[in-house]
């Protein structure tokens, strides 16, 4: 039986979705904090399991009878490299026999503009491959869908306002990624190996305007201001101070390159072309040819 965590997160949801396609419902289980938040997996026939990235016990109940997890990497701030670790444990404690866990591809993790982040990535690895499990690391590149979040839904009218400079990132929609995960789920030859998932063509945010402008057919402008002015602005927009930190360090991390590692790996797992940069922003944007 293979199960999911974060099963009710965007990316957990999607991999779902794609198993489902592959294996019956009833060989798959999927970790939810609470299962009322999951219901709707349920009437699919999955089977539903509580867990808790803080609570040990409850995953090591959750794991139990399981063959495969795809560890979703959590979104909880609070000691997330522990929390990995916890899910790690937890797994190897419970008899699991392999982990796909979902990490990101950074350039010199521990010296990024994010390490904040990294670190738990760092960690969790480092866990996985002391932990005698076999184990598939999927390194991740920036989701496609981070575009939106950083510039706001109303870019096509306020222009692309990031201080990233020329620095640049293979973006993969989070739903091609979430299907190579399932792949690699339920084929075999993955044992003990980590891949770096990216598109082939990597896009500055400077480009990301002359797409918009070139789909949009209106001018789109740049502007990288410096991160004093962007930061100034977000405040002032009433954006939460955690989040324009939290923002302002992933542009830093563009600016210094640290994501611009395309490869064709993706592609590989998927059999297909990824999800193109322009079709994405076409479908988030709402905007026609």
């Amino acid at each position: 039986m293979i199960l999911v965590t974060g099963s009710t997160g965007h990316f957990g949801k999607a991999a779902i979705d794609f198993l489902l396609k592959k294996i019956p419902s009833s060989s798959i289980a999927a970790m939810a904090r609470d299962k009322d938040k999951a219901t709707d997996l349920a009437a699919k026939g999955i089977d539903i399991r509580t867990g808790d990235y803080t609570d040990f016990d409850s995953m090591v109940k959750a794991f139990t009878g399981i063959e495969k997890v795809l560890l979703i990497s959590s979104n909880d701030m609070n000691d997330r490299g522990g929390q990995h670790v916890n899910a790690i444990n937890a797994a190897q404690k419970a008899g699991v026999k392999h982990i796909v866990y979902t990490s990101a591809d950074i350039n010199d993790p521990l010296n990024s503009a994010i390490a904040f982040i990294a670190d738990g990535h760092v960690k969790a690895e480092n866990q996985i491959k002391k932990s005698g499990m076999s184990y598939t690391i999927l390194k991740n590149n920036l989701y496609a869908e981070c575009i939106p979040m950083f510039l706001g839904e109303k870019l096509p009218e306020t222009g692309v306002f990031f201080p990233s400079g020329s620095g640049k990132t293979p973006f993969a929609a989070r739903i091609d990624i979430a299907e190579a995960a399932t792949h690699v789920l339920t084929t075999e030859g993955h044992t003990n190996r980590e891949y770096s998932l990216s598109s082939g063509i990597s896009y500055s945010f400077a480009d990301v305007a002359n797409i918009l402008s070139e789909i949009s057919g209106r001018k789109i402008p740049y502007l990288d201001p410096p991160k004093e002015v962007y930061t100034e602005q977000l405040i002032k927009a009433g954006v939460p101070e955690m989040y324009v930190g939290f923002t302002a360090a992933f542009a830093e991390a563009i600016r210094r390159d640290e994501f611009n590692l395309p490869g064709t790996t993706l592609e590989s797992l998927l059999g297909r072309k990824p999800i193109s940069l322009k079709a994405f922003l076409q479908t988030v944007y709402g905007i026609n040819e």
